[in-house]
């Protein structure tokens, strides 16, 4: 951590977004050189904790997000008008934001603004291959799956045929599921050689239920516009 600390000070970088709250202490040490501390809370209680530690700003993730919603299964309707009547420090709403009606739905629960991932991952400018993006139009708000939900580690990604097979051992083994059961299907070796085969079926992907609003992939200038 002290090493991505430096990288951040002598670059220069003005905002750091970060999730893992063991880390904070070290973190606040940043802020003297006018770097803004940006925390992700899937629930109040860790918004508030995040508050008094000293971060800048919340996003306040809700269960439709991608990657790791956490486990409080918390959807966002609650969670940013909640926000709204305890938080003092500025937060965004985060998780299935994909259009202008969103964020004017944010903005009206309280929230000072959204944050985007999966949205900005369907356009032009992102690296990822075509055929991910091509899988996200095609698919709707029911194509993503959770895994590691038996592990207390719970991850929203696309439903694509290894996640699918990963759901279907998960469900299998139930309580005796181990991480050593999914290992090989997850790893990020794999996941990697799939990006770079332009494989959306060959790997492990991040992906919001917002992807049910999806239905090109434009330049991100196109997709900024679009929320006016």
């Amino acid at each position: 951590m002290r090493h991505y600390i430096s990288i951040s000070i002598y670059s220069y970088w003005y905002t750091i977004f970060f999730f893992c709250f063991c880390f904070i202490s070290q973190l606040i040490n940043v802020k003297s050189y006018i770097i803004n501390l940006v925390h992700k809370c899937v629930a109040i209680r860790h918004a508030k904790k995040a508050e008094k530690s000293g971060v800048d700003i919340i996003s306040l993730d809700g269960f439709e997000c991608a990657g790791h919603p956490g486990e409080e299964d918390i959807g966002n309707y609650v969670l940013q008008a909640k926000g709204a009547k305890v938080l003092t420090k500025p937060y965004v709403c985060s998780g299935g934001v994909g259009d202008g009606i969103q964020l004017a739905a944010a903005l009206a629960l309280g929230a000072d603004g959204v944050n985007c991932g999966t949205r900005f991952c369907a356009t032009q400018e992102c690296n990822w291959p075509e055929s991910f993006k091509q899988k996200m139009v095609d698919g709707d708000e029911r194509s993503t799956v959770l895994m590691f939900r038996t592990l207390k580690n719970t991850s929203r990604v696309f439903a694509n045929a290894v996640a699918l097979e990963v759901s279907r051992i998960e469900k299998e083994k139930g309580i005796n599921l181990e991480f050593a059961d999914v290992a090989h299907l997850v790893a990020g070796v794999r996941g990697r050689k799939a990006e770079k085969d332009g494989d959306a079926d060959g790997g492990i992907w991040t992906a919001g239920q917002v992807v049910g609003l999806i239905n090109d992939y434009p330049s991100c200038q196109e997709v900024v516009v679009s929320f006016h």
